[in-house]
């Protein structure tokens, strides 16, 4: 059990920090982007160096306070604010922002947890190296949440998640202690890698304060096109052909509904498509190439093998970057158009590769058997994840459905469980996914992680009701 962050403890804790480092809750640090949770918590934390979190985590742990670890606000399953219960202290890393180091010839840069994403992206492209991790939110999102959460990406295909980015860690444990493992090596057999349990373990087990992270050749050549595809099955297809034609050079590959190019004309007009007429479906091929190889060749061939094989029936190609910056732009601007919106139930789930296109189908299907809804399904379908978002009928708003929300979700959820699927793909467990960890998680798995959760933190103070239930 945790006590309220406030009245002795909070005086204690002023006292051992400097000044300025406890803070009045301002409202930014109690709301999530979905606005389905508002947060609550007894002060705000601002530590500037990793010995203050120490310090922080010390006493919380001494006096049975909970701490909720804060990095960009961004995560959409709850992670960061906790709705009820006892006040905690919630502790953002936000001062914590320096680049400690950036080493072109080892393809490293060490950071601290509080830096943004784009910042990190930045500081490699200054030293002409790449760091791979994108995503929509990446000019908010803080490294040390997106470590937390593990994030995915448009980048997966090729790159991996951000545990693929991480070679080593530094973080502070629930009693205090620091972990100093900023190694920058790619292999290290010393025993349990304890550096990728904590990744993904959304501050439930310690609270990340710096990285060191890989960085890797930035391709001498890039291109993008936008193809209609008949249906999904025809886009894992073309998937295929161009990984069979161009292998790792395929950096993305996405897959985009026509009910997303609507949503975009009926709430963000001013986003430029590529297709006068919104087609059912189709997909953003983005290349990444060696020096010597033309990008907008390989796509229009691409294009003509795909054709042939009645796998697409449309396509343009990018003719220069401010074009493709365009095309990824109608990929990036679907979540907001969805929050704009207002979804029923919103689901990050992932699936075998070949069962795409039957999840798809039959999720779709079993929704119609329950009611009439818009469904905006797009995702990374190079690695199997797919946002599958379930909205009202056109001119209905998301509030008279609220009842529908947890049957929405379950029945979805359980074709992706009937299929060897994830329920969670890329943003966490959070507060919002418990149950369904406890519902679709391997049960010898979930007793594995309370046990490591009680010699980590037998107190339960870090990020309580997060991943795990009490």
């Amino acid at each position: 059990m945790v006590n309220p962050a406030d009245g002795p403890f909070l005086a204690q804790l002023d006292g051992q920090l400097p000044k300025g480092t406890l803070r009045p809750v301002a409202q930014r640090y109690l709301e999530e982007p979905r606005g389905r949770y508002h947060g609550q918590a007894g002060a705000v934390a601002c530590p500037a160096t990793v010995d203050e979190v120490s310090v922080i985590l010390r006493a919380a742990n001494a006096t049975r306070v909970g701490v909720i670890p804060y990095g960009g606000g961004t995560g959409l399953v709850a992670g960061q604010v906790c709705p009820d219960g006892a006040l905690p202290l919630l502790l953002s890393l936000e001062r914590m922002s320096a680049i400690r180091a950036v080493e072109p010839a080892g393809n490293v840069m060490e950071v601290e947890a509080g830096c943004i994403l784009a910042e990190v992206q930045a500081a490699a492209d200054a030293v002409d190296r790449l760091f791979p991790l994108s995503l929509g939110s990446e000019g908010t999102a803080r490294i040390g949440g997106l470590l937390g959460t593990n994030a995915g990406g448009t980048g997966v295909l090729r790159w991996g998640n951000m545990r693929d980015q991480c070679l080593g860690l530094e973080v502070v444990l629930a009693d205090g202690r620091v972990m100093h493992g900023l190694k920058r090596l790619r292999k290290d057999n010393m025993g349990y890698d304890v550096r990728h349990l904590l990744i993904g373990s959304e501050g439930t087990l310690g609270v990340i304060t710096a990285a060191s992270l890989r960085l890797v050749a930035r391709p001498a050549r890039s291109g993008a096109a936008v193809m209609v595809v008949r249906d999904p099955a025809a886009a894992l297809a073309l998937l295929g052909l161009a990984q069979a034609r161009l292998g790792e050079g395929v950096s993305g590959f996405e897959l985009i509904s026509g009910v997303g190019l609507r949503f975009l004309d009926e709430v963000m007009p001013q986003i430029r498509q590529p297709f006068a007429a919104r087609p059912d479906w189709m997909v953003l091929v983005d290349l990444g190439l060696a020096e010597g190889l033309d990008p907008a060749q390989e796509l229009e061939r691409l294009f003509e093998l795909a054709l042939e094989q009645g796998l697409v029936a449309d396509g343009v190609i990018a003719q220069n970057a401010a074009q493709r910056a365009q095309f990824w732009a109608v990929r990036e601007a679907i979540p907001e158009a969805n929050r704009l919106i207002g979804s029923i139930s919103s689901h990050d789930v992932s699936v075998p590769l070949e069962s795409v296109p039957g999840f798809i189908e039959a999720a779709t299907a079993a929704l119609a058997r329950l009611g009439a809804f818009r469904i905006n399904c797009f995702g990374h379908v190079g690695d199997g994840n797919l946002h599958f978002n379930v909205f009202p009928p056109q001119g209905r708003a998301r509030s008279g459905y609220e009842a529908l929300h947890r049957p929405v979700m379950d029945l979805v959820h359980d074709i992706v469980a009937s299929l060897g699927g994830s329920v969670s793909a890329e943003h966490g467990v959070g507060r919002l996914k418990v149950t369904d960890l406890e519902r679709y998680g391997d049960p010898v798995a979930v007793a594995m992680m309370r046990a490591i959760k009680a010699v980590l933190d037998p107190h339960g103070i870090l990020n309580p009701g997060a991943v795990l239930r009490g």
